[in-house]
């Protein structure tokens, strides 16, 4: 199916910005990458050999008496006793880049943790033993998976709130609008440190309490829209032809909203990703152990005679935060009007 005019021109538009075209493909690169965690950082294998038959542990977990020991514990491949067992079968053994898991505590660091970084562990490990790379990694996917499910679950409640205060307007639109004037007002990092003080914390969890806030920011975008396409002959047209509402809303109306909403999402993305990070770095985010960026930075503030930590935290925070920043300018180069009208 061909594009529009206007579409090829928009995308050539986004091209024209190059900053924001490159940090585009690096940014999907490093997702890419990230979204297959496990196959670079993992403590285990990709793929074993023994006794003539391959093994996947990095999708099946098998115990140790598979691979002739004695117990029915999964399996430690790190263990040098597991590796004399598979190497006296002729086998061999194909590990990740970084042969450690977020959660992998290394035991013979050559000095107490948190350890320098060695060519085991590049970036060196936190004040637990695990290794900094391996966190890094899972955090930068878990952070983006955040902020993408927050960024699309808040616009969809966003933009439908603002459509039906703009198609509609009147009493609605007033008693709407004044209590979002109302809740937006609330001091929010308050209450949602509050609220994940309360609560278990966890992924879903910390969606729900960030979601409470997020979805605000859209609906006067999109409310500003609707009240200005409401008025157009063709909504009009539709209307004394007898159309629903809601397919004149969703169907008609809505994809001219959609421009400033689009232009919008790089940029609340942005804002998903700092507030998780900046939960995580008060101790209200995620629970303990999971590969949180914030937490990283924690680790680097309350371990000062180990840069690494901090400075691994703060580059990986920047570089994602100024790519997503760089798209979302060439975002709204893009969809700019006085860019791509004909």
């Amino acid at each position: 199916m061909s594009l529009s005019p206007l579409t090829r021109r928009r995308a050539a538009q986004f091209r024209a910005n190059k900053r924001g075209y490159r940090s585009f493909w690096l940014f999907a690169i490093l997702l890419f990458v990230c979204l297959f965690a496990e196959f670079i950082a993992n403590d285990r294998p990709l793929l074993v050999k023994y006794d003539g038959n391959f093994y996947v542990p990095v999708f099946t977990e098998y115990p140790e008496t598979t691979f002739g020991g004695d117990f029915e514990t999964a399996t430690d491949y790190r263990d040098k006793y597991v590796q004399e067992l598979i190497a006296a079968k002729n086998g061999w053994i194909v590990w990740p880049p970084v042969r450690y898991s977020y959660d992998t505590i290394n035991y013979d660091l050559p000095q107490p943790a948190p350890s320098p970084p060695t060519r085991d562990n590049w970036l060196g490990t936190d004040d637990q033993g695990r290794d900094v790379m391996a966190r890094v990694i899972y955090g930068f996917r878990l952070s983006v998976l955040f902020g993408l499910a927050l960024t699309l679950i808040s616009s969809l409640i966003g933009v439908t709130a603002g459509a039906f205060q703009g198609y509609y307007g009147g009493k609605l639109d007033l008693i709407m609008q004044r209590v979002i004037e109302i809740w937006a007002s609330l001091p929010s990092l308050y209450i949602l440190i509050i609220f994940a003080a309360i609560f278990v914390p966890g992924f879903w969890t910390l969606l729900f309490i960030l979601l409470l806030f997020s979805w605000v920011s859209l609906v006067d975008v999109v409310r500003a829209e609707f009240l200005r396409t409401r008025n157009f002959d063709y909504v009009r047209a539709a209307n004394a032809l007898g159309v629903e509402s809601m397919t004149i809303m969703f169907r008609h109306v809505l994809p001219n909203a959609m421009v400033a909403t689009i232009t919008f999402m790089p940029f609340i993305l942005t804002g998903a990703i700092t507030s998780l990070t900046s939960l995580d770095f008060l101790g209200l985010g995620l629970p303990p152990g999971s590969p949180s960026l914030g937490e990283l930075l924690l680790q680097g503030k309350n371990n000062l005679q180990a840069p690494w930590l901090g400075f691994t935290a703060f580059f990986s925070l920047a570089i994602m935060l100024s790519l997503l920043t760089f798209i979302g300018e060439a975002v709204r180069d893009a969809f700019d009007p006085r860019k791509t009208r004909f």
